[in-house]
């Protein structure tokens, strides 16, 4: 990704050839050529300019973040109980009113350039937004948006307070209060849901994007580490495409003579998404006593999900869920390493698996095994005096041999006899790569019924979301198997 200085210098450059061609045409017409040549060096000119724009709102930001106090609030305060939430700033340079975006007589770059502005601004200024949340929704937007700006939309649609309040009244059952604004917010998000569904009969609630737990709320430390560690991506679609390759090849050629043929092999792994969904029964009495149902919800929503996921991203199996780290590396043979002794752990197993992994993934290379594991080379060093943990303390993670050391409850604990036990896995995590399919979706359920199908005094919430995961190039990690 290019500074703004590297920018401002290509708008130089830019400037120098558009005057080049201006000067070397004189007062004759320009040829196809040249006229060809001006235009494209205009587009790119407007597309460096709106970069620059995007980076400068970016980096103030950031500024004006590093000089205010820390975020300490919930980001899920309940709108309609909490007054704080209120609409920050509204009125007159709103970045969530989508009525002032010019759709007509505009390229889709341009539009898309200007919905990516209005989100990052909308990221500032978020209520009760921390400051590592607004950095993720920014990296979000700046790595994973497309030219129509079709992230950043959803960004403003889920993240624009109004919204934060209508989603709040329809969990109380509330409908019938909302304002102008909150019914046009809910309209909104509602043909957004509609967009993302895989059928046209979608009729839930878009999550608002303070509470969205796919993106956000793992980003301020969550119990799964594998989402934690591993490179993750948006998909736009049911299907997430990529392109891999090991390396570029080179080769020495003599002077004079024809190059080589050094041609690598891409490839392009595919990663199918999957439905996780989570259901929450609370009775009307719960619900109306409750002061803060929205932050109730949103953090069952965060636990149940986390939980879900910890044990797919390790063990899934990759049908009709994500596909885990130790299912993907078990099935490849150059990515098994055996312990020296049958159904023992001993400390030169740790150290085989380093020299395992190619030196080229060592040097972002991390540990993830079960806590148990780690018990066990802890009780390495009492006895052999190895120094394997140069830190052991409360700061997480600690480091194992120099490398991060993750702990992964849904990785093997127990050494069974005669059976597989894939203990620990060593590597590069962004070769494991989580595709998440934008964004979490609520169905209110206004009563639920008993068996003899009378009502119970309940009120359900049906939520649901999509993502996949699998290991894109299996000769960047190694998995530790105790046989």
């Amino acid at each position: 990704m290019k500074t703004l200085e590297q920018l401002r210098a290509r708008i130089g450059e830019i400037d120098a050839e558009l005057r080049g061609l201006h000067e070397s045409a004189g007062d004759t017409a320009f040829t196809d050529e040249q006229q060809s040549t001006w235009d494209t060096l205009e587009t790119e000119r407007g597309q460096v300019e709106r970069d620059i724009d995007s980076r400068s709102k970016r980096e103030a930001a950031v500024a004006r973040a590093a000089q205010r106090p820390a975020a300490t609030e919930h980001a899920d305060r309940d709108p309609v109980s909490d007054p704080r939430d209120s609409d920050p700033q509204r009125g007159k340079g709103n970045p969530w009113d989508l009525s002032q975006v010019d759709f007509l007589g505009r390229s889709h770059r341009e539009v898309g350039a200007e919905l990516r502005s209005r989100a990052l601004d909308a990221a500032e200024r978020m209520p009760a937004m921390t400051d590592k949340r607004r950095q993720t929704l920014t990296e979000m937007l700046e790595r994973f948006d497309d030219d129509k700006g079709s992230l950043a939309r959803q960004v403003l649609v889920a993240s624009d307070p109004a919204y934060l309040r209508a989603f709040s009244k329809g969990l109380r059952g509330q409908l019938h209060d909302l304002d102008d604004a909150e019914r046009s917010a809910m309209r909104a998000a509602s043909d957004l849901v509609r967009a993302m569904s895989l059928t046209d009969s979608a009729g839930g609630y878009l999550v608002p994007q303070q509470l969205d737990s796919t993106l956000l709320l793992s980003s301020d430390g969550s119990t799964n580490p594998i989402r934690e560690i591993a490179r993750k991506v948006v998909a736009t679609g049911d299907v997430w495409y990529g392109v891999s390759t090991t390396h570029a090849s080179w080769s020495w050629d003599a002077e004079a003579t024809e190059v080589s043929d050094d041609a690598t092999t891409f490839a392009q792994p595919s990663i199918q998404n999957f439905k996780g969904a989570g259901f929450i029964p609370i009775s009307v009495e719960a619900l109306a006593d409750e002061r803060n149902v929205t932050e109730a919800v949103g953090t069952v929503l965060a636990m149940g999900k986390d939980d879900l996921e910890a044990t797919a991203f390790v063990t899934g199996s990759g049908s009709g869920q994500p596909k885990g780290v130790v299912t993907a590396l078990a099935a490849v043979a150059g990515s098994k390493v055996a312990s020296a002794t049958t159904d023992t752990f001993a400390v030169g197993d740790l150290y085989n698996l380093e020299e395992a992994l190619p030196a080229k993934w060592r040097t972002r290379a991390q540990f993830a095994a079960n806590k148990t594991i780690y018990n066990d080379v802890r009780q390495f060093g009492t006895s052999d005096s190895h120094a394997l943990w140069e830190r052991i303390g409360a700061g997480q993670p600690p480091n194992l041999l120099g490398y991060p050391a993750h702990e992964a409850s849904a990785m093997d604990g127990v050494i069974n006899a005669s059976a597989d036990n894939y203990v620990m896995v060593f590597g590069d995590w962004n070769n494991y790569v989580i595709t998440d399919r934008l964004g979490m979706v609520v169905e209110s359920i206004p009563h639920l019924f008993g068996a003899n199908g009378r009502p119970t005094g309940q009120r359900g919430f049906y939520a649901y979301y999509r993502v996949g995961a699998d290991v894109v190039i299996p000769g960047g990690m190694r998995v530790l198997n105790i046989t």
